[in-house]
């Protein structure tokens, strides 16, 4: 998508670097308009991708929406807070873009909602993901709505609606086929005191909220009624630049919340952005403090890593700034190992593209998958020697599973799924065919003969609960 300038004019045609380091051309719209010439801005880095890794086709994409600015209001920096969650420097009205995006991207039900909330007289808006997906052309999953109206104004709207939560209530509205459209009112950024945010129920404004959000990519608010995009905090420029930048200073951002640095590099591997070089040198600076974080909140984030489609990319990039040493060095080491094709390095990149490969032929994989094959070469390893593999492996699991805040069913499936390993690799099922765990070992079972170059796929028949000859393997398409 061109870059749009902040007052509508873009820069002449220029190369940026894409993960391998290639130069590419990348197309800037023209206008006879003037304009101050830029600072000039560093590039935003972008991970390399590992050893050997084969390009990727991507998958295909709508053109991304173009958007025009509608004001001459100047962007806003980012400044420190003050008492109203605001930067000193910030300005209250947004910076406003005209945007047209393809109507069947958005839901329904999501603009019968927006709609009667501004019928309503309150203010309401499309915000976070949802979005930043709908400016570089994806598909969103799901709807978040932010509004003005305080939760208990919402619940007296929509009949079909209930109010949760305790820290900070929200509403979701019901509709057929279990839909859920979360509605939350505006929240002021907390006063944190470049310490760990431990609170963050204060209702705000829009452009309070816009402040207290992680990256400017995830603060731009959407006007359906309008088809503006509002922006307080740079993030279209950054939508058009495709960079990850924190809303704020890098570094207090992810002190405030260290689970941020997982997000950014989510963010990056997903949606294939560039990170800025000042969120680089802090999420590498802020690492250590992901041990102060939230295990269950931590774990989350991990298994977003792997479901996004972008696992390899993703850990890479963990692993480059040195996350992965914090969170799992068991397989950082094992990463800095991998001076062979055939060293479990390898074969864990290998695993890790199997997930990628996965989620791109649309099959979601369940948690206990994800962390056996996140996990499998050190497991593997766990087991030589051992006679009592599954002993083996609950021994190694001890530490993982309150580091990792793995749960009991996980622990015990990956457990079952290392213990039954050999004999599904040599085509034979044993008594677990019926049970869970055996659909879940097979493709731990095809992951791991794939990642040692053998391309046939193990399916011994459940009917059969004694052998099936490994000539039964199928092979893979």
């Amino acid at each position: 998508m061109g870059r749009v300038t902040p007052t509508g004019v873009s820069d002449p045609e220029r190369s940026d670097s894409d993960s391998t380091g290639e130069s590419r051309p990348v197309r800037r719209s023209t206008s006879t308009a003037s304009v101050a010439a830029e600072p000039r801005r560093t590039e935003p880095r972008r991970a390399e991708r590992p050893r050997g890794e084969p390009r990727r086709a991507e998958p295909r994409r709508t053109e991304p929406p173009r958007a025009e600015p509608t004001d001459d209001a100047p962007l806003t920096g980012t400044a420190p807070y003050g008492r109203r969650g605001l930067p000193e420097d910030a300005g209250v009205e947004p910076r406003r873009y005209q945007v047209v995006v393809d109507p069947s991207f958005v839901d329904p039900d999501v603009r019968k909602v927006l709609k009667r909330l501004v019928r309503s007289g309150r203010e309401a808006y499309l915000v976070g993901g949802c979005v930043r997906d709908l400016l570089l052309g994806r598909q969103p999953k799901d709807f978040d709505v932010a509004t003005s109206a305080h939760p208990e104004e919402v619940r007296e709207l929509f009949r079909n609606s209930r109010i949760i939560g305790r820290r900070f209530r929200l509403v979701h509205v019901l509709f057929q086929g279990r839909k859920v459209i979360e509605v939350a009112t505006f929240r002021s950024t907390p006063d944190s005191d470049g310490a760990m945010i431990r609170s963050d129920n204060v209702y705000g404004t829009a452009a309070e909220d816009a402040y207290r959000r992680d990256f400017t990519i995830n603060a731009l608010f959407y006007d359906l009624e309008t088809n503006h995009i509002l922006d307080w905090v740079g993030g279209m420029k950054d939508i058009q630049r495709r960079i990850v930048r924190t809303v704020g200073d890098p570094v207090v951002r992810f002190i405030e919340d260290p689970v941020r640095l997982l997000r950014a590099i989510k963010f990056s591997g997903r949606l294939d952005l560039g990170i800025e070089p000042d969120v680089h040198e802090a999420i590498v600076h802020c690492r250590e403090s992901l041990r102060e974080a939230a295990r269950p909140r931590v774990a989350e984030e991990i298994l977003r890593l792997l479901r996004g489609g972008q696992a390899r990319r993703s850990l890479y990039i963990a692993w480059e700034t040195g996350v992965l040493d914090v969170l799992l060095p068991e397989l950082a080491a094992l990463f800095y190992e991998n001076d062979r094709d055939d060293s479990p390095g390898a074969r864990a990149w290998r695993q890790l593209a199997y997930i990628d490969a996965k989620h791109q032929a649309g099959e979601l994989l369940d948690d206990t998958v994800l962390w056996t094959l996140l996990l499998l070469e050190m497991l593997k390893e766990a087991c030589e020697g051992h006679r009592d593999r599954s002993a083996a492996v609950g021994e190694f699991l001890e530490g993982l599973v309150e580091r990792l805040a793995i749960t009991r069913r996980s622990a015990d499936g990956i457990r079952r799924i290392v213990a039954t390993l050999p004999r599904l690799k040599s085509g034979k099922a044993g008594r677990g065919a019926r049970t869970e765990a055996y659909g879940f070992a097979l493709h731990v079972a095809e992951a791991d003969r794939l990642s040692e170059g053998v391309r046939t796929r193990p399916r011994a028949k459940a009917r059969d609960v004694n052998e099936v000859p490994a000539a039964e393997a199928q092979p893979v398409e």
